[in-house]
């Protein structure tokens, strides 16, 4: 027996998954929860355990089976930003478009 608790979280990538998320993980412009959650399913497929990953990326066991158990429901579309509630928007991007960045000229700086 390897540890007291055993978890039914297996990840196996294709060829294009691995490619794709590897990719992120070394992306220097993606979000870095983005880049977290690459990392996370990558050595979950290498076959670390949960607690092992959630050391090495700095997050709880619970968080790490969040991305793994979203990952083999929806793979990598799972790994995205759920939408969350909020404020709805004041005005349409239409209107927002169409306004000038600013409404008066800078002021100079001397």
């Amino acid at each position: 027996m390897v540890g007291m608790w055993q978890t039914d979280l297996r990840i196996e990538l294709s060829e294009d998954e691995r490619h794709e998320l590897e990719q992120l993980d070394r992306s220097l412009t993606a979000p870095h929860r983005a880049v977290v959650r690459a990392q996370t399913i990558v050595l979950l497929a290498a076959g670390l355990s949960v607690s092992g990953v959630a050391r090495q990326v700095g997050r709880g066991r619970r968080i790490v089976r969040k991305w793994g158990m979203r990952f083999q429901k929806k793979r990598v579309h799972g790994l995205l930003d759920l939408h969350r509630s909020g404020r709805p928007p004041r005005f349409s991007p239409e209107v927002e478009r169409t306004w000038p960045i600013s409404s008066h000229a800078p002021r100079s700086l001397s």
